[in-house]
């Protein structure tokens, strides 16, 4: 029997972080990394521990790290109680908890990502972004300068992932470059990288009170053009 955690880093999610976590511990152990959060987060993960003493867990940092710290932190503390899988999740009810089975179940891949077919509210901006982005991606990961597809995934930034035990150590381990969501790009070019299997599964996405801006997607493009260089040779 695999022991699957799901990692869901949260900063000042009070609204939500109950709801997605009485959801997610149906189906597995749930750890929450609260990133410094500043509202009823923190009372909210102790009543939460209380209610849930054996299936959740919650760590707080005390400075702002932000998705990569949050979800490496969660990787780390998987590979301390010897996780076999870690699903990523969002913490604003983006990502529907009833959809874990579909991750559970999945056959064994070092990454599986949630591919958002079914979304809502999505702005069509963002829909054009994420699809030219896909198309980056997969060259920037891509073994050689002659293959524009590389894995030829549809969809590289959804944050709702399963990772194996090989792939979430590697992630646990590597001094990350990443700042925000471009996390979800350097996770998926550490496991394609080194080997790993990845496929996608239909997911459910529904846009909330989504953090993304130009500044994240500056930090995202600056994390491309780092892959790049390295296939380009400069340095």
């Amino acid at each position: 029997m695999y022991k699957f955690l799901v990692v869901i880093p949260a900063y000042n999610e009070e609204e939500t972080i109950a709801k997605v976590v009485h959801g997610s511990v149906k189906f597995a152990d749930v750890l929450v990394v609260d990133d410094s959060s500043k509202d009823k987060t923190p009372e909210i993960l102790k009543g939460l521990k209380r209610a849930y003493p054996e299936k959740f867990h919650f760590l707080t940092h005390e400075k702002n790290t932000h998705i990569p710290g949050g979800i490496q932190d969660g990787m780390k503390y998987a590979l301390e109680k010897n996780y076999d899988y870690v699903i990523t999740m969002d913490a604003g009810l983006s990502h529907d908890p009833d959809e874990l089975p579909k991750f559970i179940n999945f056959p064994p891949n070092d990454l599986v990502i949630g591919k958002r077919v079914k979304t809502y509210n999505v702005p069509i901006y963002r829909k054009i972004i994420s699809f030219f982005s896909a198309r980056v991606i997969n060259f920037c990961i891509s073994k050689n300068l002659w293959n524009p597809f590389g894995p030829n995934l549809s969809d590289c930034t959804s944050g709702f992932r399963r990772y194996s035990k090989s792939a979430f150590e590697r992630i646990a381990n590597a001094k990350l470059e990443s700042v925000a969501f471009d996390f979800h790009i350097e996770a998926l070019y550490l496991t394609y990288s080194n080997g790993g299997r990845i496929r996608e599964i239909g997911i459910t996405y529904l846009f909330t009170n989504s953090s993304f801006n130009k500044k994240v997607f500056m930090y995202a493009w600056e994390y491309a053009k780092k892959l790049l260089q390295r296939k380009f040779g400069i340095k």
